[in-house]
């Protein structure tokens, strides 16, 4: 065993879980560690670690920013005429219409439940409302509706929605990295934290307080082995 453990923990062979891992996938660890085996499988550990964090800290705000999104285009659209949800009413692409639909196909199980609201929000994807804030909406989402959900951001209605955009651009890429066991130790992590940290802020400085208490990442980040 190449990687005895103390404290009555099992060991394993470094030899061997390079060969069940695959040395493509440790190809970026073992270069940041200059070819030390050990070394590479330490990092890629914290890589997990690390991607664990990342999850938790998008989630916990993706849920801050999209429920303040989603009220704030409840309450437009109920200021116009009829009684039927944003979904139908908001003037969207074809690329947005169809992720609705989707969601609520699956919120509904294809038409057998009854639609819930809340339930179809939780099947739009981050990239959905990341979307919402790009030029394209700039005049016909952002300025009479999206804006609000994010009362504290720049008084600037243009930089506002561009500092929104920018920071769900980053957080909907290290998710999706980290979602998918991609090597993330190369990247600067505490801007993503800053994102995260910034977009709940920019909703309500309390889910600021909130996020920055709950997520791991900075935790994460203090730990990365040295190699």
């Amino acid at each position: 065993m190449s990687n005895a453990q103390s404290n009555n923990r099992p060991a394993w062979d470094d030899k061997v879980l390079v060969a069940l891992l695959t040395r493509q996938r440790l190809t970026s660890y073992l270069a940041a560690a200059h070819g030390n085996l050990p070394d590479a499988l330490r990092l890629y550990e914290w890589n997990t670690k690390a991607c664990g964090a990342v999850i938790q800290t998008v989630a916990l705000t993706e849920v801050v920013v999209r429920n303040a999104m989603d009220a704030e285009l409840t309450r437009w659209t109920s200021l116009q005429p009829g009684s039927r949800s944003w979904f139908d009413l908001v003037p969207l692409e074809s690329r947005g219409v169809s992720d609705i639909a989707q969601a609520r196909r699956r919120a509904t199980r294809g038409g057998r439940d009854p639609e819930d609201h809340g339930k179809v929000i939780a099947e739009l994807s981050l990239g959905f409302w990341r979307y919402l804030t790009t030029p394209r909406y700039h005049a016909n989402l952002w300025v009479p509706a999206l804006r609000r959900a994010f009362p504290l951001a720049n008084n600037d209605f243009r930089r506002s929605r561009q500092q929104v955009e920018q920071a769900l651009d980053r957080l909907a890429f290290v998710r999706n990295r980290a979602a998918h066991h991609e090597p993330i130790h190369r990247r600067v992590l505490a801007r993503d934290l800053d994102a995260a940290i910034s977009l709940c802020g920019w909703v309500h400085q309390d889910a600021a307080n909130w996020a920055t208490a709950i997520s791991t990442l900075d935790a994460v980040m203090a730990a990365k082995p040295n190699v």
